[in-house]
């Protein structure tokens, strides 16, 4: 036997074997011009003209300044609605010419930006900050003074520190008479004739005080105040790596109450200014309180009120307090099994003339507004009514009797979550609906509320912006139409709204599709969801904005990017909220399935085997969450400074929809528990000074991980709060996605000289 023919039989042999064996995915490289044309798709937002911005009403009640970009650059017009006329507010060009000649650097039009810009028509003046410096311009003569240097505010103190109660000035009395203060923690009055003082309390303690926020009554014959019972706080810390004042490492430290923390505890207290004695009042029903806020006093004299909410969010009460007696009487008690969305939904007005307070309660399924007998405590009246929410009142007019306010969802064969604004009088008649157009809508009113400006739009429909009568919702004119020729002309392809069926196979799930520019039908794309499904609002795109950097640019490397929301989100009926309360891991996954599975059946080259997350802060969570509990369905997702134990996080926010006491449900609930799940790929990110949500929930879930012997990559961002990611981890987001669902190699960022 040659060995030729030996040669040949092996090869052949060979050749055999490699058929049997699947093919490895021959990788190509992605180049960094790709990653700087995925960079560069934002420019794509300059090229929208004539998009007005800034509305502003001036003092007068029929006159409006509003920004508006040109293809010549920003320019500033002046409209008058009694007159119906529209007109150059000032010549930009004479302006940039002044500004030219007082600064060291030149400018050019297009960026011309005058921030907090102020009209003083009387005066003909305009007054604005520009390039760090306050500045006067005569609209009569031109002359452009340079004023002061712009202050930069110290940075206040943060939201999660506690209230000082104790850090008030002396209060006076409405007649002057008496100043109300703290002395050795009890409430003392001094009268301001003779300064002579008089202590009012005696019960005071530095652990159980007294604050020294007072509310005196209009007569100035009562005070009231809430007696504070202190908390034990607690602190959060954190090891800033690599601070710019010193070599060494700087120990941060920050308040942070977490899910079942003691609170303070607040009791309303009763001073009869005229016999100088406390009036008892019974504040022990109060006593497991969240919050006991809002203390007012009527116009009479007679009571003051106060909001009980209490721990655990399942009762909302409006609370009187006789003058007198010191007694309790509960005029509005709200009450659900599952959370009130104090936060979020809550509206209070009282018509105190009338007897009558005006309510926004979701007791019949939908947040509406009612109207409540103030002595009874009944509803003398629902103002509206119907499948839909009211989203936020905007004015009340008790002398012409009606309500201004948002709603979303009345209008049949549109998308729920258009933002409309509407009129209807406290007695729930004449309903009218402001904005017509079925898009999403943002108005701004006249001081008077005569007029108000209407701008229209949808994520594929560029913005118009109409001025109208309150009245009647007359259209006035038109004040600016969106010009999109060039961004046309550059290849943008609109996001595509896209409707599925929920879980429940009747309620409509909506959300957009984004594509990039190259998109080629013919091709196959990998799926990735944006997702945060934080049950406070809801966060799918409605309005027009051609491109968002972390969907488009991400869609430009070649995946279809999507975004929606599902159950458990806000702003649709309280059933469809209610799915997240003590569930938060379902984040409406289920309804997001069922939505991605219809798009990729309708859209052949959407590739369902292919499909990941992002999201940062509760899309974070729900970025892990996906992974951790639908395994079969999600293969790979970018976590970003995620709550992955909600006993971790902020209070505030976590007992809201997982409730209080701290039960079974928050484990259940929990990343770190259940981390031994992961199956997909996973990239977490995380800065180290996180101070919104802990970073030890992400390193947390770290070391289960680990614990578990599961494959992850983590980034940490030195230095850096709460982020996605910034620019470093956008990289990295879109490297990991790259590799993972292109099978294609990531530019040698080590050589890029860039």
């Amino acid at each position: 036997m040659s060995g030729n023919f030996l040669l040949k039989s092996f090869l052949r042999f060979s050749l055999f074997l490699l058929l049997l064996v699947p093919s490895s995915p021959v990788f190509s490289q992605l180049s960094i011009s790709d990653y700087q044309r995925a960079d560069s798709i934002v420019k794509l937002n300059d090229l929208v003209y004539n998009q007005i911005n800034n509305v502003s009403w001036i003092d007068s009640t029929t006159t409006f300044w509003f920004q508006v970009k040109t293809r010549n650059g920003n320019e500033y017009r002046i409209v008058d609605a009694a007159k119906v006329t529209k007109e150059l507010a000032f010549d930009s060009e004479k302006l940039l010419q002044q500004l030219n000649n007082q600064l060291t650097s030149k400018i050019s039009a297009k960026s011309l930006q005058l921030d907090k810009l102020k009209f003083d028509l009387k005066e003909n003046l305009i007054r604005f900050e520009f390039n760090k410096f306050h500045w006067t311009y005569n609209l009569k003569d031109f002359s452009l003074k340079k004023g002061s240097i712009i202050k930069v505010d110290a940075p206040g103190p943060s939201w999660m520190d506690p209230f000082d109660e104790l850090g008030n000035k002396p209060v006076p009395s409405h007649d002057s008479v008496w100043v109300a203060f703290i002395k050795n923690f009890n409430v003392y009055i001094r009268n301001t004739k003779d300064n002579n003082e008089v202590q009012l309390s005696f019960d005071g303690t530095q652990g159980d005080f007294y604050s020294s926020y007072f509310q005196w009554s209009p007569d100035s014959k009562f005070l009231a105040v809430n007696k504070i019972r202190n908390n034990e706080g607690h602190v959060i810390y954190f090891v800033e790596s690599s601070p710019k004042s010193q070599l060494q490492p700087v120990l941060q430290k920050r308040n942070y109450l977490k899910p079942g923390d003691a609170l303070p505890i607040k009791s309303p207290s009763l001073f009869n200014i005229s016999s100088l004695k406390q009036i008892p009042v019974d504040a022990k029903p109060f006593e497991n309180q969240y919050a006991l806020s809002r203390l007012d006093w009527n116009k009479t004299s007679s009571a003051f009120t106060f909001e009980f909410n209490q721990r655990g969010h399942q009762v909302y009460q409006v609370v009187e307090v006789n003058a007198t007696t010191g007694t309790t009487r509960i005029v509005i008690d709200e009450r659900s099994k599952t959370f009130i969305d104090y936060s979020g939904k809550l509206f209070r007005y009282d018509l105190e003339d009338r007897g009558e307070i005006i309510w926004a309660s979701e007791r019949d399924g939908w947040n509406h507004l009612y109207l409540i007998d103030s002595k009874t405590g009944k509803v003398k009246k629902q103002i509206t009514n119907g499948n839909w929410p009211v989203r936020e009142v905007v004015k009340v007019n008790e002398k012409q009797s009606y309500i201004l306010f948002k709603a979303s969802g009345r209008n049949p064969g549109e998308d729920p979550y258009f933002v409309h604004y509407y009129k209807v009088n406290l007695d729930g008649s004449n309903l009218m609906d402001l904005t017509p157009s079925k898009m999403d809508h943002q108005v701004f009113f006249s001081s008077d509320f005569s007029y108000y400006t209407d701008t229209y739009s949808t994520v594929n429909t560029a913005p118009v912006t109409d001025l109208r009568r309150i009245s009647d919702s007359s259209v006035v004119m038109e004040i600016e139409k969106a010009d999109i020729t060039e961004l046309l002309a550059k290849g943008w392809i609109a996001p595509e709204p896209f409707v599925a069926k929920a879980r429940d196979g009747v309620t409509d799930i909506w959300g957009n599709i984004y594509r990039p520019t190259t998109f080629n039908p013919s091709k196959t794309y990998p799926i990735i969801e944006y997702i945060y499904a934080g049950p406070h609002s809801s966060f799918a795109q409605k309005s027009f904005k051609p491109v968002n950097a972390a969907f488009s640019g991400l869609a430009e490397l070649g995946f279809i990017v999507v975004q929606l929301d599902g159950m458990g989100t806000s702003n649709r009926s309280k059933a469809f909220h209610d799915v997240c309360w003590k569930n938060l891991k379902d984040a409406g996954f289920p309804d997001r399935i069922l939505w991605i599975k219809a798009a990729a059946t309708k859209y052949n080259y959407m590739d369902i085997n292919r499909v990941g997350l992002f999201g940062g802060s509760a899309g974070g969570q729900n970025t892990l969450a996906g992974l951790l509990f639908h395994p079969d369905f999600y293969k790979a997702g970018s976590s970003s400074c995620g709550c992955h134990d909600n006993r971790m996080d902020k209070m505030w926010w976590n007992e809201q929809w997982l409730g209080y006491p701290i039960g079974p449900q928050y484990a259940e609930n929990s990343n770190v528990v259940n981390a031994a799940n992961l199956q997909g790929k996973l990239l977490l990110i995380v800065g180290e000074m996180d101070d919104n949500v802990d970073p030890a929930s992400t390193m947390q879930v770290v070391n289960a991980l680990i614990n578990a012997k599961k494959d992850f990559e983590l980034v940490v961002l030195p230095g850096s709060n709460h982020t996605l990611g910034g620019v470093y981890g956008e990289q990295k987001r879109r490297d990991f996605f790259v590799r993972t669902f292109l099978n294609q190699s990531t530019p040698d960022w080590n050589h890029n000289k860039n």
